[in-house]
């Protein structure tokens, strides 16, 4: 994916970065550990049904999201959705 593009598609996002033009990265914060797992479980449902395999790194409090489509090794338009997804599971 052109880096025009993605720009355009990483401003329609929250708190999300673009790291070394390759994948997508946000921290979600929690008020603790619990509901940092809870967390990474619908993150993980969402990510099955999409067929979506992200990196979730868990730790107390937090969990560290990185997006990228393994199959081109970078971005494609997929992963912005499903980084939205992972917005809209913040909220809920």
């Amino acid at each position: 994916m052109e880096l025009e593009k993605s720009r355009e598609l990483l401003a329609e996002l929250r708190g999300w970065s673009i790291i070394d033009e390759h994948h997508l990265e946000k921290e979600f914060s929690f008020p603790d550990f619990k509901g940092a797992l809870a967390f990474v479980n619908r993150a993980g449902q969402v990510s099955e049904s999409e067929g979506h395999h992200p990196e979730l790194v868990l730790s107390w409090g937090k969990v560290v999201a990185r997006i990228w489509t393994h199959k081109v090794d970078g971005l494609t338009e997929s992963d912005f959705i499903l980084a939205a997804k992972f917005d809209q599971l913040e909220v809920s």
